[in-house]
C-alpha cells in the first residue's frame, strides 16, 4: 500500500489514514498493497478544488469501480483529474462538451 506522507500513529493512538486504509482491506478481504493511497487522496483533492467537494467522494467511488471492472488505476485517475480540470467555473451552468 502506498501511503501518504505523515502517516505515522498520531499522539495517543489515533488511526491514521494509512491504518484505516489497511484495516478497510482487512475487513473487505482485499490485498491493501492494492491500494495506492495517495493517488486516491490526490484525485479527491483535484477534483474537490475544480469541481466542489461533494464531487471528491463520487470520483474516488468511481475510480474504484473502473479498477474493479479492469481499468488500469493510474489511466482512470488522470482520466477522472482531467475531467475535473477541464470543469468549468463555479457560477457556469452547463458541464464541458
Amino acid at each position: 500500500m502506498s501511503e501518504p506522507a505523515g502517516t505515522a500513529r498520531k499522539a495517543g493512538g489515533a488511526m491514521t489514514v494509512s491504518d484505516f486504509a489497511g484495516a478497510a482491506c482487512r475487513e473487505l478481504g482485499l490485498d491493501p498493497t492494492d491500494i495506492d493511497v495517495r493517488r486516491v487522496l490526490d484525485l479527491a483533492r483535484d477534483v474537490a478544488h475544480a469541481v466542489e467537494r461533494p464531487a471528491a467522494p463520487i470520483a474516488a467511488y468511481l475510480l474504484g469501480l473502473a479498477v474493479g471492472r479492469g481499468a488500469d488505476a493510474r489511466a482512470a485517475a488522470a482520466t477522472l483529474a482531467g475531467l475535473a480540470a477541464s470543469w468549468p467555473a463555479a457560477d457556469a451552468t452547463e458541464p464541458p462538451a
